[in-house]
């Protein structure tokens, strides 16, 4: 079996392309989110992999936690795209609050910072006039 080919990424290939480390690719791979071929003490990804890997980076980028993402994955495996993309729109309105409510979270820790600096600017001016 050669593993010599474009249609294969190595394990520093994956780091490269998705922005994440070694021991993320191995962990994920215990997860099986990812199930790379194995030569010698090296790991090939697929095609198959790199999807899943980009919709796990997804997954979490919209504050998914991993075995949710691992369980959504397995749908399709089971059971095709269509029960997928149900489960998917289940998903994505039950997270559509959550992520709002951290918007409203960071704007108003924004809101907070930017107060605090003006506070800091306005007692070092204060302070400097004081001393002139």
């Amino acid at each position: 079996m050669s593993l010599v080919s474009n249609d294969y990424l190595t394990t520093s290939d994956m780091q490269e392309k998705f922005g994440v480390t070694a021991r993320t690719l191995r962990y994920y791979e215990f997860l099986e989110l990812l199930a790379p071929l194995k030569h010698k003490r090296q790991r090939f990804y697929t095609a198959k992999d790199q999807a899943r890997m980009a919709l796990v980076r997804r997954g979490r980028q919209f504050g998914l936690r991993l075995e949710e993402i691992r369980q959504w994955l397995q749908i399709y495996e089971e059971q095709g795209q269509e029960s997928q993309l149900r489960e998917w729109l289940r998903i994505a309105e039950r997270q559509v609050p959550v992520l709002e409510r951290e918007l409203e979270d960071r704007r108003d820790a924004l809101t907070d910072l930017v107060a605090s600096m003006k506070q800091a600017e306005a007692e070092l001016t204060w302070r400097k006039r004081q001393s002139a």
